[in-house]
């Protein structure tokens, strides 16, 4: 399809900053079938959704990945976006020009890393220094990586560090939060528990290539970054029993979703996974493993804006989109929600 399907202009001042407070307080737009489209809060979700029905939550922990450093003379930026093993991490570099394999990088606290190998998207891999964990090196020399929208408009700080978090947070390795998640609070959640609405968690790990845009002019020439991912087999039978007993499972967030479907066969089972994922959803895709998905809004021209459309009809989300700036939602990671219940 033409990637220009899925432009649109958005306001600068629609791009949320920071969030709202409280989280759950953040405005829903409710994208129920072909149901006029509903304005509604977060806090709302528990009487919209049906005892029974399943909350699929990504359990990521965003780490401190992104670094500044030279190289002698010249500054080095580096945004890790994938593991490779213990002490190594895939990394997009600024002012690459500048480095070669080989190359020693100096962060500070004393933290460094060597270049070993230069790859073809202009991405390197580092090679960490020293005995400590890679995980305390970051805290010791990174920040948090917010989203270049954010980031652009204003620095990093103290605040990021809890804001940029889920309540879900557990599994180190992620460099993006699954923002769609970061609405849920502890009132939130009791009221959802009172509700009888289950909850699950998996794991994948948000890699920086998730804000990469799509250059191409038709999606069959872009390419996805993989992530690592993991489904252990008791979530996956829950899943399944819960989608055979009629009720839905919702992913909250496209990243949640995207694992449930990479795990997913042609039968509609979701099977255990463990290992890395580049699907990359357009419409005309069929789903296998879900029923609906909570989600913030997304770019434009983005693979995730391409994700909701294949879910709802590129013609509907362009529509909610358009309803959306016109309301006034606040977009992007630290803006408001959007359920999306697709017909049966």
């Amino acid at each position: 399809m033409r990637v220009d399907l899925f432009d649109f202009e958005l306001p600068p001042e629609l791009i949320a900053l920071r969030p709202v407070s409280p989280r759950h307080s953040a405005r829903m737009l409710l994208v129920d079938g072909d149901k006029p489209f509903a304005d509604r809060t977060v806090i709302e979700l528990p009487d919209i959704l049906r005892p029974g029905d399943v909350l699929v939550f990504n359990d990521t922990r965003v780490i401190s990945a992104q670094l500044e450093g030279r190289r002698g003379e010249a500054k080095i930026g580096a945004t890790l976006h994938k593991r490779v093993d213990l002490r190594r991490w895939r990394a997009f570099i600024r002012n690459a020009k500048r480095l070669k394999e080989g190359d020693r990088v100096e962060f500070p606290a004393n933290v460094s890393a060597i270049a070993e190998q230069r790859h073809s998207d202009g991405s390197f891999t580092l090679n960490f220094q020293g005995d400590d964990p890679v995980e305390v090196l970051l805290e010791r020399a990174g920040r948090m990586p917010l989203p270049p929208y954010i980031a652009g408009k204003r620095p990093t700080d103290e605040r990021d560090k809890s804001d940029y978090q889920t309540i879900f947070a557990k599994e180190d390795g992620a460099v993006a939060a699954p923002t769609a998640a970061l609405h849920f609070t502890p009132q939130l959640l009791d009221a959802l528990d009172a509700r009888g609405i289950v909850r699950e968690t998996l794991t994948l790990h948000v890699g920086a290539g998730t804000f990469l845009p799509v250059k191409a002019e038709d999606t069959d020439d872009h390419q996805m970054h993989a992530e690592w991912g993991r489904i252990d087999a008791a979530t996956a039978d829950r899943l399944n029993t819960a989608r055979a007993n009629g009720n839905r499972v919702i992913a909250v967030g496209t990243t949640s979703l995207r694992l449930l479907e990479s795990a997913a066969t042609e039968d509609n089972i979701i099977e255990p996974f463990d290992g890395d994922t580049s699907i990359f959803i357009t419409p005309g895709y069929r789903f296998h493993a879900i029923d609906g998905l909570m989600t913030n809004f997304h770019l434009p021209k983005s693979t995730l804006m391409m994700l909701v459309s294949a879910l709802m009809g590129q013609e509907r989300m362009m529509a909610a989109y358009d309803h959306a700036i016109a309301a006034g939602y606040r977009f992007y990671s630290y803006g408001d929600s959007s359920l999306l219940l697709p017909d049966a």
